[in-house]
């Protein structure tokens, strides 16, 4: 059972998706109490390979609100666990200019928090627009497609 936390939509709207890893992530206790009541936040979230490590930059986990002393940063930055080989994988293909690790989703995988991180190439003006007029042209389509069905 994949039950998803949070997602970041405008990641899929910015970028190009070239390749998706699944990595764990080292949270604190309250933060994993917050995750449970779904206070994640993705939007600015990003990736990057340090010292052989992957690092999580700008996801917000609000603190959890019955924590007695310790609430960490909501904003800090968390550690990302992958396999050596694929933390090196991951620093080969992000030197290449213009590509970049974002988080597109958070989601349990039994009683872990799981992100899905991608390596993902951002989008121009143009390729934005072309992506919004074929949704708009399939949303169409279904629409024509219900309705000649309801009619027979």
């Amino acid at each position: 059972m994949n039950a998803e936390i949070a997602s970041n939509r405008k990641a899929l709207h910015e970028y190009h998706i070239l390749e998706k890893f699944e990595a764990g992530i080292e949270l604190k206790g309250t933060e994993v109490k917050s995750a449970r009541e779904g206070k994640i936040n993705l939007r600015d979230a990003f990736a990057r390979v340090d010292d052989g490590q992957c690092l999580l930059y700008g996801c917000d986990i609000q603190p959890y609100q019955n924590a007695s002393w310790e609430k960490p940063d909501p904003r800090r930055v968390r550690r990302l666990l992958l396999h050596k080989k694929e933390i090196m994988r991951l620093y080969g293909i992000c030197q290449v200019k213009g590509h970049a690790l974002v988080a597109l989703r958070a989601y349990w995988k039994g009683p872990r928090v799981k992100i899905e991180i991608a390596v993902a190439r951002g989008k121009d003006a143009g390729d934005k627009r072309e992506a919004l007029k074929g949704k708009e042209a399939k949303r169409e389509m279904d629409r024509e497609l219900a309705h000649f069905n309801r009619r027979k």
